[in-house]
């Protein structure tokens, strides 16, 4: 459990990005989990535009192909925060990522 202050990393990539045949995405949930963070989310966009200053959105879908933006967010102490890195350098990422420090006034774990 995280409470007090702690460190936001932020994913940005698209759908359609892939890390040996899987969705990006999920390669980044998985290895969070492995490494035993707190949790990460992932977000979809439903539209928006990054380095290639191309505007994806689902009205463009059957001409493009499906790659709408995602976030991936996680949340977790500074030191295993930084510890994680890494594991992004590996899978070297075409996008924006980010580190935010953010105060965790309430984390439930759903136990009651």
């Amino acid at each position: 459990m995280v409470i007090g202050r702690a460190l936001r990393l932020s994913i940005f990539v698209g759908e359609g990005d892939t890390w040996q045949h899987k969705p990006l995405s999920t390669e980044i949930v998985h290895r969070a989990h492995k490494a035993g963070l707190v949790g990460a989310t992932v977000i979809r966009g439903i539209e928006g535009y990054g380095a290639t200053s191309r505007i994806h959105t689902p009205r463009l879908l059957t001409l493009l192909g499906s790659d709408l933006p995602l976030l991936i967010v996680i949340i977790d102490t500074p030191d295993r925060i930084r510890e994680f890195l890494p594991q992004l350098d590996q899978l070297e990422i075409d996008g924006l990522v980010t580190i935010e420090e953010v105060d965790v006034v309430r984390h439930a774990t759903g136990k009651r």
